[in-house]
């Protein structure tokens, strides 16, 4: 009796992690989508310089956003589901805690931004100012949205995320198409507080459901938040090294290269051969592109983790079980999204900017480039993140840091030896080289730490099942060079889904198990 109610057990919270990671992609689907729009409204009408502007304010808070956030986030789903009672006391002080932090990373941005010698004279410094507004309610409503995560309800979470991109489209495109057609400049800041009505509306959404499950009162327990900043500490750390590796070379490349001069023309004016802007600009594109890809091991593993806290509490030995589920399903996403990004990445830049963006118009190099090349650097992304989780949940922070400090400064010495000579595409292969350099070393400390070995026999299967999907998908993209690049994407898209699907079943790199999985999913 006891080995038929394990299974069943396992079945009901695998299934339940699937339904809330399923609802948080198709939301992901949705803002991806409209993220397009966006991408294609600002590039289209920044161009490939200012695109780069646009780009570098974000990345450049980044820095200071993960000094705020600090992985509380991950912390506190942790916490809370441990003990579901004492959900009003910990999120009342992790808002405050966070609220503080934000407020005053935020504030060291601006003034950061406005003493930087390069970012004189330009746009960034106040486009950084506007913009901190819309960091500090993403920070807010991930604080309140850990409630969510735990009652695995991420799908009002997605609900506010969806509402607030509709928001910001419909600003991006009054401004773009109706009020600023002429004055760029102007256009820019007008884009940047889109951004920050957006955000605002997403974090009332959010804030409403919450309130459906909990009181949310602001609490100072100066005891609690130093014992949470204190545990935190070394993963937020890691956190930090990880967003320099992982943002570090937009601002090197701003710094290391001249910038080019942004008029209200629209004209713009660089003398060298790279640009820093424009090499941000085609860098940046793609970076967007691979952003929405590697969101999805993020909400999956979000699912995961109060499951794997509880495995790893209990030192149930289905956590093994586990590991090897969510390791087959990152590959399994990974590697065909891998092989149809490289095959189609032409199209995909066309469709997500301009053409001014794709190699052999106005630039040798194009984005296309970078995003052949940053595909490798998002399936090793996928990968890591069920190591670095698990490494959180067992409390292996402090090598989870280590392994990311020694990360960033081979991305550093990388990125300043490669950007002077290639630019974006110096950039782009150093990220791949980082990815792979945390991947051989988080897997080795995960496997160490907790014991478990994963079988590479359905990671063969997948690896097969994408190749021919890449076969069918290459051979089509061929066949259509000279059509629409929607209708390119439009049929070769779902054919080598198809191809996929058909090649995992035939291959069984889906068992039967997760197959009826899926199927009551």
């Amino acid at each position: 009796m006891c080995h038929d109610i394990k299974p069943k057990i396992i079945m009901s919270i695998a299934r339940k992690i699937l339904e809330n990671t399923f609802v948080q992609v198709i939301g992901k689907v949705v803002t991806a989508g409209l993220s397009i729009i966006v991408l294609k409204i600002i590039s289209g009408y920044l161009g490939t310089a200012g695109y780069g502007d646009y780009t570098t304010v974000y990345q450049f808070l980044a820095f200071f956003g993960i000094a705020a956030d600090f992985g509380i986030y991950t912390i506190t789903v942790k916490e809370m589901s441990k003990d579901e009672s004492r959900i009003p006391m910990i999120l009342g002080n992790i808002l405050g805690l966070r609220t503080g932090l934000a407020i005053l990373a935020m504030v060291a941005a601006v003034v950061v931004a406005f003493l930087i010698p390069s970012y004189a004279d330009t746009v960034i410094p106040m486009g950084v100012l506007v913009a901190t507004m819309a960091t500090i309610f993403t920070l807010l409503n991930g604080t309140v949205s850990s409630v969510l995560q735990v009652h695995l309800k991420m799908q009002y979470a997605t609900i506010g995320l969806v509402i607030g991109k509709i928001v910001s489209v419909i600003y991006m495109a009054v401004v773009a198409y109706v009020l600023f057609t002429g004055d760029l400049v102007n256009g820019f800041y007008h884009l940047m507080w889109a951004g920050v009505l957006g955000n605002l509306v997403m974090f009332g959404i959010t804030l409403y459901y919450v309130l459906r499950y909990t009181k949310i009162t602001y609490r100072f327990d100066f005891s609690f938040w130093k014992k949470m900043f204190i545990t935190s500490l070394p993963y937020g750390v890691a956190l930090m090294l990880n967003t320099m590796y992982f943002r570090l070379d937009v601002i090197l490349m701003t710094v290391m290269l001249p910038h080019t001069t942004l008029m209200a023309d629209g004209t713009s004016q660089c003398s060298a051969t790279m640009c820093g802007d424009t090499e941000v600009g085609l860098y940046g594109v793609a970076m967007r592109f691979l952003e929405m890809l590697v969101i999805i091991p993020i909400y999956f593993m979000n699912s995961v983790l109060p499951v794997m806290t509880r495995f790893i509490e209990e030192q149930s030995q289905r956590i093994k079980e586990l590991m090897q589920y969510s390791f087959d399903f990152l590959v399994a996403t990974g590697i065909p999204i891998l092989v149809g990004g490289f095959v189609l990445a032409v199209p995909i830049i066309m469709f997500i900017s301009d053409s001014e963006f794709v190699s052999g118009n106005e630039y040798v190099y194009g984005s296309d480039v970078a995003v052949r090349i940053l595909m490798f650097a998002m399936l090793f992304s996928f990968i890591n993140s069920l190591f670095g989780f698990t490494l959180v949940v067992l409390n292996k922070q402090m090598k989870l840091m280590i392994i990311n400090a020694g990360c960033v400064l081979f991305n550093m010495i990388a990125n300043l030896i490669a950007i002077p000579y290639w630019g974006f595409r110096g950039a782009s292969i150093t990220s791949v080289f980082s990815e792979l350099f945390i991947l051989i070393l988080i897997s080795w400390t995960a496997k160490k730490a907790l014991g478990f070995k994963l079988s590479s026999k359905t990671l063969l299967k997948i690896i097969l099942s994408a190749t021919v999907m890449g076969i069918f998908v290459s051979l089509g993209f061929y066949w259509m060079q000279d059509i629409w690049f929607i209708w390119q994407l439009a049929l070769l898209v779902p054919l080598g889904g198809i191809v996929y699907v058909i090649m995992i079943l035939r291959t069984k790199a889906v068992t039967p198990d997760m197959w009826k999985l899926l199927k009551k999913s």
